[in-house]
């Protein structure tokens, strides 16, 4: 009798085959666009996926100042931090952030979508966000992926 023998492949360090993608955002929804950035940097897209191993592909993301938000939320969506001192909480809208560093709105969004732990920490590092079309990674020729053929 014939029987095959089925193993679990978990990938390590030395084993992950690591690439390099372009995702355009020119006229992309905020939420919609992290979420398939966050599939494609964890490795959730490949079949090799281990949930405890960096697996994901490098992500450049091009034209961020170019992302768009629905409704009123470029201005009524507000985002909170805290410096550290008495009185010191301060708030800004997606607005203020685009007129200032459009690329730190969508790194935000994706790195609410990633583990909050330190392999999420790690994962954020693949992701390059550029506000233009242009960028310095054309050494490791990526390769360019449309968001909904993720």
């Amino acid at each position: 009798m014939d029987t095959q023998s089925y193993k679990t492949v978990s990938l390590n360090k030395g084993t992950v085959n690591k690439e390099w993608v372009v995702i355009d955002a020119t006229d992309l929804a905020l939420g919609r666009l992290a979420s398939r950035v966050a599939l494609v940097l964890r490795g959730k897209t490949k079949p090799g996926f281990t949930p405890n191993v960096d697996c994901g592909d490098n992500v450049i993301v091009i034209n961020a100042e170019k992302v768009s938000l629905g409704g009123k939320k470029m201005t009524d969506r507000v985002y909170t931090r805290y410096t550290g001192y008495p009185g010191g909480q301060r708030f800004t809208t997606p607005k203020e952030i685009l007129a200032k560093r459009p690329a730190e709105l969508v790194r935000r969004a994706v790195r609410g979508m990633l583990p909050k732990n330190r392999l999420g920490s790690k994962i954020l590092g693949n992701l390059h966000v550029y506000a233009g079309p242009e960028h310095p990674h054309q050494a490791q020729t990526p390769k360019q992926i449309k968001l909904n053929e993720i």
